[in-house]
């Protein structure tokens, strides 16, 4: 990517200078490339939360915070998630163009030919209490799947680079589900390759061994919808802890376990939870404006689930998909979700509210999704491996991308260090 602009740094303390070329993506703000900084300068820069520095170059996902925008391979996540499945944009992730019929056809056959796990690996769930968290067995189980292909997993070949996609994306739904049956004491289930893949997955979960199973369509599209939804989203924390440790050439499923362990976080994935639990502690519709006074207190530590993205300073595109998939879904299965009722209040409060206005909190895609798993019977508890799913896909999307960036490097961030200067010990008896 070549530049004819350039930005100079001058230290005015020695009068030296660098000249930093400035590169231009498709969309986005332009990137000062600071690669000689230090050589030249002998400085690094300090951007806590990494909020200002482009770590990587990517043709995966492009998201505009401050217009609301959000494009998979330049597909905005509006026609997606009205037209396409969610294999489809599996599919699209990994390869960066729309399938036609045939490549779809072997990409769904390749992901069922990749359903089945290990039956060894089903043991590994008997090691947890039934109670453990979910996310912290899914941690660990993603991990352990490693070692079926440690030893036959060329991370320099294309082709088990992609034979490594089809296996995570493929064993997720089965992974996951185990979590769910295990903690619910009910037995493990097959996967059924006679359904498609979101279909298949509640399958695995909820049917009954002893009755057929016929899943609601309008849940599988719904469950679809988030899944599409959540697919992918930039250099978030978690991606960029797959990228930080595809880096090191670590084995792909241990950069997906990386993910999850990073998706875990109540600020990142758990924020879904956090808003139902929010949305029970209201209660009802007559206390949202005390709990609304409350976030806008700032001696109060509380504040509202679900309001506002680190990059969002518009309304996240998909929470709006999200809001109508809800309402459908609710009327569809004939429940009375009197959280829903409390969310679209608090909602249309906030929205009206020059406090909330004015600091560009709008609702995000956790807000109406919590609504969503619980309408479909998901423990709350395991909301995040719902979202692990479905990021998945994202995930070994933009590390198949990194094993094939030619600038390719292992991650090393720099550091302001504020500790003690250098000091000689002293020997335990003189302290």
């Amino acid at each position: 990517m070549s530049s004819t602009r350039s930005v100079t740094i001058t230290d005015n303390a020695t009068g030296k200078s660098v000249e930093c070329p400035v590169l231009e993506g498709e969309y986005g703000a332009p990137v000062i490339d600071i690669r000689t900084l230090y050589r030249e300068l002998g400085m690094f820069t300090f951007d806590v939360g990494y909020g200002s520095t482009a770590s990587c170059r990517s043709a995966i996902t492009y998201l505009d915070g401050e217009e609301g925008i959000l494009l998979h391979r330049g597909y905005p996540i509006e026609q997606l998630a009205e037209h396409s499945s969610f294999v489809e944009v599996c599919y699209l992730l990994v390869h960066g163009e729309l399938p036609d019929a045939a490549q779809l056809a072997d990409w769904e056959h390749a992901l069922k030919m990749h359903g089945m796990t290990h039956e060894h690996l089903s043991r590994f769930y008997s090691g947890y209490r039934y109670d453990a968290h979910p996310m912290s067995v899914l941690t660990g189980v993603v991990g352990a799947v490693a070692s079926y292909y440690h030893a036959n997993t060329d991370i320099a070949s294309e082709e088990d680079r992609m034979l490594t996609a089809r296996r995570v994306i493929g064993k997720m739904p089965g992974l996951v589900a185990k979590i769910y049956r295990y903690a619910s004491g009910l037995p493990f289930v097959y996967p059924d390759n006679g359904r498609s893949y979101v279909e298949n997955f509640m399958y695995m979960m909820y049917s009954w061994p002893t009755e057929p199973y016929v899943a609601n369509p309008v849940a599988v599209r719904a469950l679809e919808l988030l899944m599409i939804l959540h697919a992918d989203h930039e250099q978030n924390a978690s991606t960029s802890t797959v990228r930080l440790a595809g880096s090191a050439e670590s084995s792909p499923f241990a950069c997906v376990a990386a993910g999850i362990a990073t998706l875990w976080g109540k600020s990142h994935g758990g924020a879904n939870e956090a808003v139902v639990q929010m949305l029970e502690e209201i209660g009802d519709v007559k206390n949202i404006r005390q709990f609304v006074d409350r976030a806008k207190d700032k001696d109060d530590p509380f504040r509202l689930m679900g309001f506002g993205h680190r990059v969002y300073k518009n309304y996240d595109p998909r929470a709006k998909i999200i809001r109508k998939a809800c309402h459908d879904l609710l009327e569809e299965m004939h429940l009375n979700q009197p959280l829903f009722e409390i969310a679209m209040e608090l909602e249309r409060i906030a929205l009206e509210d020059e406090y909330f206005i004015e600091r560009k909190l709008y609702p995000n895609v956790d807000f109406y999704s919590g609504l969503i798993y619980q309408a479909l019977n998901i423990p709350t508890a395991m909301f995040t491996c719902m979202f692990a799913l479905a990021r998945s896909a994202g995930w070994i999307a933009q590390w198949t991308e990194l094993m094939r960036d030619p600038e390719f490097r292992i991650g090393r961030p720099r550091q302001l260090y504020v500790g003690a200067a250098q000091r000689d010990y002293v020997p335990l008896a003189e302290r």
